[in-house]
């Protein structure tokens, strides 16, 4: 029986078959339709994931590898089919190695943002962190899941921070992607003055890639690193309101491509209601009393003549937005720029933000270029109306990424799970507006749940290369099953 072997490879305490447990592994806040797993097992390190890959390839058993605590909220974590085991990582939490000389850190993936947060801050480094993310989410598993991060003057490419990846494959075998790739061990490689921080490679092949996005269909990860940045010596932050946008993405525009603004975002007043209130009344309070469009930024200086820097930058500041007719203050209504500025710098107090009113989010997220959005959350909207879902009620988060290059754009369906109807309309809301946004243009790079078919099959041969490299590295299919194209 494989509950034996599991009891015996990792210690029976480390085996779970409680109902209430497994029911809650079966489903999640999002649509996707509950599976109840066979058992829950920990993992402690290494070598326990690679014996239990061999014993479910040999039994020909599901493995659905979870980093990241409750609440989940995609699907992507919900068995697919029946007698699947989760591999609970949540239990390695290690952080490995910190340079502030290379500007990066190694790390498990059970570490979740607060507790590699602290860690980095002690050598004189932060994380460019996605907005707000829940207490319980692993950093290794945002990395991996290619969220979208505050500061986007750190953020070269895509996977930006991610650095170097060790997985254990479905098919047993053991990768380091990047210049962990490089000869000898981790240990090694340090002693000779190495960095495990360059994400290409090994060879002229970017595997990283290949991991970044899976959903856990091609094996395991058991640590990474991401690159950090500096902490600032000074910073001053500013809000922008206005109820125009393209106003407001004139000025974030020039503020990235002039390289002055660090962290800096879009949110329309639902969102910024939700991030900051405690309670309905104040969400609905806050909510009328603000603009349509706050554009958050903030200035940094460092080491090297910091009063000088922030002098300067803030000269700039001034000229973009004199140009533009905007105003940068510190103050808008009642929300303080620096108090916004260390919510952002954190993990979400609990509840996580975007569950704290209504108790559920519905995201719909894709990447896109400024001069679409208008057209989009039009888009949006008909679709919203269509359904009767209140257009007054929906949160929008619009990021520079890629240096400012482009745009995640974020819509957030906040609703009532509890309310049948609510819910129904939530549901159907989602995949018409997702059909429709992609008639418009609407790149969806991180498909999840019910759509991911719908958004994968518009591109059959990379749905086609995909199966190829799935079959090299995970030949019996056990690795979460049913997820992506697989």
């Amino acid at each position: 029986m494989i509950e034996e072997k599991l009891s015996q490879l990792l210690g029976k305490e480390n085996v779970e078959f409680k109902p209430d447990i497994l029911e809650s592994f079966s489903k999640d806040l999002s649509f996707v339709s509950p599976i109840r797993p066979a058992c829950v097992v920990k993992v402690k390190n290494l070598e326990e994931v690679q014996s239990l890959v061999k014993l479910a390839n040999e039994t020909q058993t599901p493995l659905i590898p979870v980093s990241s605590g409750a609440p989940h909220l995609r699907g992507d974590t919900v068995p697919s089919s029946g007698g699947a085991i989760i591999v609970d990582l949540s239990g390695m939490k290690r952080v490995t190695h910190i340079s502030r000389k290379h500007r990066m850190a190694m790390f498990e993936p059970g570490v979740t943002f607060g507790e590699l947060i602290s860690a980095v801050a002690k050598e004189g480094m932060r994380l460019n962190i996605p907005l707000a993310p829940r207490r319980s989410k692993s950093v290794l598993g945002s990395l991996l899941e290619r969220e979208p991060v505050v500061m986007p003057i750190y953020h070269w490419d895509i996977s930006d921070p991610s650095g170097c990846f060790e997985i254990v494959f479905g098919n047993g075998e053991l990768f380091r992607t990047g210049a962990a790739a490089g000869s000898g061990t981790i240990e090694e490689q340090w002693a000779a003055g190495g960095s495990q921080k360059e994400a290409a490679g090994p060879s002229s092949a970017s595997w990283y890639r290949l991991i970044e996005g899976s959903q856990g269909t091609m094996g395991i990860v058991t640590w990474g690193t991401a690159r950090c940045e500096i902490l600032p010596k000074l910073e001053e932050p500013f809000l922008i309101g206005s109820s125009n946008l393209e106003t407001i993405t004139d000025t974030l525009h020039w503020l990235v491509r002039l390289r002055v603004a660090n962290e800096c975002l879009v949110l329309n007043n639902v969102d910024v209601a939700a991030l900051l209130a405690n309670n309905d009344k104040e969400f609905q309070k806050l909510k009328v009393s603000l603009p349509p469009w706050v554009f958050f930024f903030n200035i940094a200086a460092y080491d090297y003549f910091p009063e000088e820097r922030i002098k300067g930058q803030i000269e700039d500041m001034t000229g973009v937005t004199k140009k533009i007719g905007v105003q940068a203050v510190k103050n808008l209504g009642k929300i303080e720029a620096i108090e916004f500025l260390k919510i952002i710098q954190q993990p979400s107090s609990e509840p996580y933000w975007k569950i704290q009113q209504y108790g559920s989010c519905q995201d719909i997220f894709f990447i896109t270029i400024y001069e679409k959005l208008d057209e989009l959350i039009k888009t949006m909207c008909e679709a919203a109306d269509k359904v009767d879902y209140a257009i007054a009620n929906i949160g929008i988060y619009l990021q520079p990424i890629v240096q400012g290059v482009n745009c995640h754009c974020e819509f957030n369906l906040f609703y009532n799970p509890q309310d049948v109807a609510e819910t129904a309309k939530v549901k159907k809301l989602n995949s018409m507006a997702i059909r429709s946004l992609m008639e418009k243009g609407a790149f969806f790079s991180r498909p999840y749940g019910e759509n991911t078919s719908l958004i994968m099959n518009r591109d059959a041969a990379t749905v086609a290369a995909l199966k190829k490299v799935k079959q090299i590295t995970d030949p019996n299919h056990i690795m979460n099953p049913g997820k992506l194209c697989f």
